[in-house]
C-alpha cells in the first residue's frame, strides 16, 4: 500500500479475510491513545496521524472506496477535503 501523495488527507487500511469501513476507523480511532493533546504531537515511536486526519475539524468533504484484491486482502481509502495540514 502506498498513498497517492495527492492533495487530500489521505489513511489507508487492509484486512483479511473481511474488512469494511467501521473497522477501518476503528483502527484509526484507536491511535488517539497515544495522542497529547495538550500538545498536539504522538508518543515517541507511535503513529498518531490516521486519528488525527480522522478527527480534524475542517475536513468537509471525505471520500471512501473499498477493493478486494486477487489475494483476498480487502483494502480501504479514505480522503479527505481539506486535509489535515498538521498530518498532511
Amino acid at each position: 500500500m502506498q498513498h497517492s501523495s495527492g492533495p487530500y488527507g489521505e489513511n489507508l487500511a487492509a484486512g483479511y479475510p473481511q474488512l469494511y469501513a467501521a473497522g477501518a476507523v476503528k483502527m484509526w480511532v484507536n491511535e488517539n491513545q497515544w495522542y497529547h493533546y495538550n500538545t498536539n504531537t504522538c508518543a515517541p515511536g507511535k503513529v498518531c496521524g490516521h486519528y488525527t486526519q480522522v478527527v480534524w475539524q475542517n475536513s468537509v468533504r471525505l471520500g471512501y472506496a473499498r477493493e478486494r484484491c486477487n489475494n483476498g486482502w480487502y483494502f480501504i481509502i479514505c480522503n479527505y477535503d481539506p486535509p489535515d495540514l498538521l498530518t498532511g
